[in-house]
């Protein structure tokens, strides 16, 4: 089984997957800014995606034969107190805005408006660590908890999909009624150390909580009476600090491009709308750009008989060896393996399996 079929497998099994968040308290508010940001997978079968973001290490088997992949990246230790709670950290109003000057945060209203729209679950403890955001501006999404050997994966989906992941879970053991700051739920065991909790839908979504390490119930049943739903402000502030936001991406997008070349008509200002990610899943979405943005210059040469814009292209596709971004990846996941596969497939006048664009996410 080469990667390309297992990550056709991971993408295309269930969402689950545990990674996500980061808290820090009001004096390090300063180094945040904006957040936003891959899909899941476990059981009830997603859309297959085009990229492959799977990082190395953390796949798992389920029940079933599925299989899931989960994205960590760097982790920031946090804790949180709600914010009604005596001494807890009060949060400025949604709409608030102010400046650097001050070490406060500017929100704008896309991050707002996603924000307000997400679940925004956090986990009222100490040593809990957040390590990947994604989807925050999309109706599926992920954010995960680190400490220790435990994580807690927190997986968002549509509401209108809760009855198909429901019924799957039936299948997985009988569900035992919870509550999660107020709000109903059903723990499903997958086995004595593994968990995992749906959240009955609210406001347009529903949420499943799930284990990933080494946990008893009673670790879980503690860890369940202090998730916490937070105010919009509170919950941007707990989000990693490396994560790219809106207002980072022209500055994160000019160290990503530093050595790479620009296909033709390359326009660095369409990365606005990439969303927010972490560091790395940012560098899969930056390079397969400008990866499918060399490709279609490639095609567009080789049938218009330009040799000189083939071998620009081609050229092209061969530098990405020597891109220091992929570089930094590499040890993190199997994104730039799987560029260079393709790079090197194109570049040496071959089609590559299942087309020229599919492992990139080309249009």
């Amino acid at each position: 089984m080469t990667d390309e079929h297992l990550d056709r497998m991971v993408r295309d099994a269930d969402p689950y997957r545990p990674d996500v968040i980061r808290h820090l308290d009001g004096a390090a508010q300063n180094l945040l800014e904006e957040i936003m940001s891959v899909p899941t997978l476990d059981r009830v079968a997603e859309p297959p995606g085009p990229r492959l973001r799977a990082r190395r290490g953390i796949m798992r088997g389920l029940v079933g034969g599925s299989v899931a992949a989960a994205v960590l990246a760097g982790v920031l230790a946090v804790s949180i107190m709600k914010p009604d709670q005596p001494g807890g950290r009060q949060s400025s109003p949604a709409t608030s805005s102010s400046s650097e000057a001050t070490g406060t945060i500017t929100y704008s209203s896309m991050v707002l408006k996603a924000a307000e729209q997400n679940p925004r679950l956090l986990i009222d403890q100490p040593g809990w660590k957040a390590t990947t955001v994604y989807g925050f501006a999309e109706e599926t999404g992920e954010i995960r908890f680190s400490n220790g050997g435990r994580q807690l994966g927190m997986n968002w989906y549509p509401a209108g999909r809760y009855d198909d992941f429901h019924q799957d879970r039936l299948r997985v053991s009988k569900p035992e009624p919870v509550k999660v700051d107020g709000r109903p739920g059903e723990l499903f065991r997958y086995s004595a150390s593994d968990f995992s909790v749906m959240l009955a839908p609210r406001d347009g979504s529903f949420v499943e909580l799930r284990t990933d390490g080494i946990w008893t119930r009673g670790d879980f049943d503690r860890v369940l009476a202090d998730v916490v739903h937070v105010d919009v402000r509170t919950w941007l502030a707990a989000l990693p600090a490396e994560i790219v936001t809106p207002e980072r991406v022209d500055e994160r997008a000019a160290k990503v491009l530093a050595d790479v070349p620009l296909p033709p008509g390359f326009d660095t200002a369409t990365l606005n709308d990439l969303g927010i990610y972490d560091a790395y899943q940012f560098g899969v979405e930056v390079t397969s750009r400008v990866g499918c943005g060399w490709i279609a210059e490639w095609r567009r040469a080789k049938k218009a008989g330009d040799d000189a814009a083939l071998k620009r292209a081609a050229d092209a596709l061969r530098s990405s060896h020597k891109w220091k971004v992929l570089h930094q990846m590499n040890d993190e996941g199997d994104w730039p393996e799987a560029f260079w596969e393709t790079a090197d497939t194109v570049a040496a006048g071959n089609t590559p399996r299942g087309g020229y664009g599919q492992t990139l996410g080309c249009e």
